[in-house]
């Protein structure tokens, strides 16, 4: 299959879902083939290589295309990928949103963001547990010049279905309380990534995260 036939099938398979092209392991070749058969939202993990592809993919394709950053974003960093991304997925901590929500402030634009929650509790996970977004989340709502526009998480890599669907509807659980709580749209949830997309779909992602289900 090439990249066209892979994102068919997969927008057959969770049809209200927006796809992230995942282009870690791809070059900027790679990028234009999947631009070409119609993604429009990309993912990186890391700056230097998104800035790399940013620089080599054509200007018009670039204008037309929205960044994604997914990786553990390091505060001294955060800066340089304030307006550099439309979404930013990965805030684990009060201190990065705080960063983000002064580098915005000075470049005088709205930075949407995504909180990352750790729902599993895996040590080599990062993100706020939930009771900790709990405690922090007023305030991260009244951070000026960044607009929270979702949680994400990563399912424990697994066969067992369980328990990739406990993790992913534990996300949306809390989700839907902190939106009746503090009453407030928290409209995605990026949850889901290759071998999981489709668990995650069907506890609501709203948001999945695909690299080598589109590229191989």
């Amino acid at each position: 299959m090439n990249i066209k036939e892979n994102y068919r099938r997969i927008q057959s398979e969770i049809p209200n879902a927006k796809i992230i092209a995942v282009t870690k392991y791809v070059d900027t070749e790679k990028v234009v083939e999947a631009y070409q058969a119609g993604l429009r939202d990309f993912g990186e993990n890391r700056l230097q290589d998104a800035e790399k592809k940013m620089k080599e993919l054509p200007k018009e394709i670039n204008q037309n295309i929205t960044w994604h950053f997914l990786g553990h974003l390091q505060t001294n960093k955060a800066k340089k990928v304030t307006g550099s991304f439309g979404y930013i997925h990965s805030v684990d901590s009060i201190k990065l949103a705080q960063i983000l929500s002064e580098s915005a402030q000075e470049k005088a634009i709205s930075q949407k963001i995504l909180i990352q929650v750790n729902i599993s509790g895996e040590q080599t996970k990062f993100g706020f547990s939930a009771d900790e977004l709990k405690t922090s989340f007023e305030e991260l709502i009244n951070l000026k010049n960044i607009e929270i526009v979702g949680l994400m998480t990563m399912a424990p890599f697994a066969e067992d279905e369980n328990i990739q669907r406990r993790t992913f509807k534990g996300l949306r659980e809390l989700k839907d309380k902190l939106q009746t709580e503090y009453k407030i749209n928290i409209p995605e949830l990026s949850m889901g990534m290759s071998n999981d997309y489709r668990v995650a779909y069907s506890e609501g992602a709203t948001i999945v995260r695909i690299g080598r289900a589109l590229f191989c």
